[in-house]
């Protein structure tokens, strides 16, 4: 989750404990990232976390061909339990992050977590205003598995099987009035995430794979758009369209932003060769669209 208001940044950094330990510093894609520990209360060694948070940074690194932001720092409070929870990315003061770890956390369990990087992935994106906080969620939720996948950490059979058991939840119920005017929980990420993926298709297919959301998404970055900053939504779709030659991003937006359009997913999946039979993920590599899917999960674009 990122949070965007001031006040909620102050109360998170008032709120916060003695590190138990010194800060360590992870340096991944071209940055360094200090992670401190709010608790010495967990059953994992110190290393293990760190790696855990390694390995979001090289996920995020991998997509975007660096680290979004030259410097971070993630602060690590211990939760009860196991698992990972309460991940929030603030701008304010540098890029950090906020997450909570189960004191009975496994290995297993950090290997399986997606939060850390989807908590990464924030930093790469301006802060936009509020009614267009979709783009930001459903950025980091679109980007997250994919990023994943392209260091080993998710099998494609698992990023597309998610996606084929969540992305309905991005669809226009009655009464919607559009991304930017229905904050719903569902709309907000899942809509976001289906916006990314039309256009990440839309330019690929304009292209003929040669570009893809991707290099979008790093243009925006390294014309500055990150966390720490401030940008009107249609300047970072601007600055996307320009680098990838067209004008999908601004044109979507147009559709999706301020009315609900409906999108025919069952119809999406099978041009993209996708469909679950028997409990798993199956894959047609004769699908129209199959050629999409793959480069989207290489990361196949014209910047590589």
């Amino acid at each position: 989750m990122r949070q965007w208001s001031g006040w909620a940044a102050a109360s998170a950094m008032a709120q916060s404990m003695r590190a138990a330990a010194p800060p360590v510093t992870v340096k991944e894609g071209g940055a360094e990232i200090a992670v401190s520990f709010e608790s010495a209360h967990f059953d994992l060694p110190q290393t293990t976390l760190i790696a855990w948070v390694t390995r979001a940074a090289r996920a995020v690194s991998k997509y975007y061909g660096q680290f979004p932001v030259p410097r971070a720092r993630v602060r690590i409070f211990a939760g009860g339990g196991q698992g990972v929870s309460h991940g929030v990315s603030y701008g304010e003061d540098g890029a950090w992050t906020r997450i909570t770890v189960g004191e009975h956390a496994t290995a297993d369990d950090l290997d399986d977590d997606w939060m850390m990087t989807h908590e990464m992935v924030h930093y790469a994106f301006p802060s936009v205003p509020r009614r267009h906080h979709w783009i930001e969620e459903g950025t980091a939720t679109y980007v997250e598995p994919i990023a994943r996948f392209q260091i080993g950490n998710l099998t494609a059979a698992r990023v597309w099987g998610d996606m084929l058991r969540d992305m309905h939840q991005g669809l226009p119920e009655e009464g919607d009035r559009g991304l930017d005017n229905t904050p719903t929980w569902g709309r907000t990420y899942w809509g976001g995430a289906l916006f990314c993926l039309l256009a990440d298709i839309g330019i690929r297919k304009n292209t003929k794979n040669a570009k893809g959301l991707e290099d979008a998404f790093r243009a925006i970055n390294r014309a500055g758009g990150t966390i720490e900053t401030d940008w009107p939504l249609e300047r970072a779709l601007e600055v996307g369209d320009k680098a990838t030659h067209g004008k999908t991003l601004m044109d979507l937006y147009q559709k999706m932003g301020a009315q609900p359009m409906m999108v025919d997913l069952p119809d999406l999946w099978k041009q993209l060769g996708v469909a679950r039979e028997d409990r798993r993920v199956v894959f047609d590599d004769r699908a129209p669209l199959a050629g999409v899917r793959e480069a989207i999960m290489r990361g196949v674009g014209g910047s590589r």
